[in-house]
């Protein structure tokens, strides 16, 4: 989850390519913590469209393992440096037909189940703040009624320092492999599609965080699944 300048080797949230490392839990009291180790990837992603957009798998691979977690509980996405662009974030989960470790993640398949967006003062008298800007974590639920089986999650981090115009934003991925056990019967919802979530030309997507002052933000995504 890795943010430094260009000219240095990017290296975004941890993600699934087909030279991944894996992942090693730990078990803190009710919390499952997922921290995945470092690869190398050297760039973010500003086009939406991209085949890597969605876990970096554009040229296919997978992790070797898949961990399970309980619905209802948390995990946590750790960054080896703290998300210092301005920015916001989304989570998404996607359900396999068998098995994570032989999904892509294509299709229709995808929902989000957290957010972490902008706040903007409506009088125009202060800058936007950020609540995701310098986490070196990332601490969500896996909803309550979210059905059992392996799925693929997702995060994201929407750098929007230069999302004045289209292609500005810089998306910051990672992806798990989880098997969720002691789910339930909700359906989650609505889907989308990873590519095809955003057009690249949303009003959170393209977005001068500078002059004038915004008065709102408009979180990019689907509505949050709560379950």
């Amino acid at each position: 989850m890795r943010q430094r300048r260009r000219q240095q080797q990017i290296h975004p949230l941890p993600v699934i390519t087909s030279t991944a490392i894996g992942i090693r839990r730990q078990q803190a009291k009710d919390q499952q913590v997922l921290a995945m180790l470092l690869i190398q990837v050297f760039a973010y992603v500003e086009n939406v469209n991209d085949p890597n957009f969605r876990c970096y798998n554009g040229a296919g691979g997978n992790a070797p393992n898949t961990y399970s977690v309980e619905a209802g509980k948390q995990i946590t996405f750790h960054a080896d440096s703290d998300l210092y662009h301005i920015g916001v974030l989304n989570v998404y989960m996607a359900k396999a037909p068998g098995k994570a470790i032989d999904f892509d993640g294509a299709g229709q398949v995808w929902f989000k189940i957290y957010e972490i967006t902008a706040h903007a003062d409506p009088t125009g008298k202060n800058v936007p703040t950020y609540p995701a800007t310098a986490l070196t974590s990332v601490t969500f639920t896996i909803p309550k009624n979210v059905p059992t089986g392996e799925y693929l999650v997702r995060i994201e981090h929407i750098a929007l320092h230069n999302a004045q115009q289209h292609g500005g934003a810089q998306f910051y991925i990672a992806c798990a492999q989880i098997a969720v056990t002691n789910g339930g019967n909700g359906t989650p919802g609505p889907l989308v599609s990873i590519p095809g979530v955003y057009t690249g030309h949303e009003p959170g997507i393209i977005f001068n965080p500078y002059w004038p002052i915004p008065t709102s933000y408009t979180q990019p995504g689907p509505a949050v699944w709560s379950g």
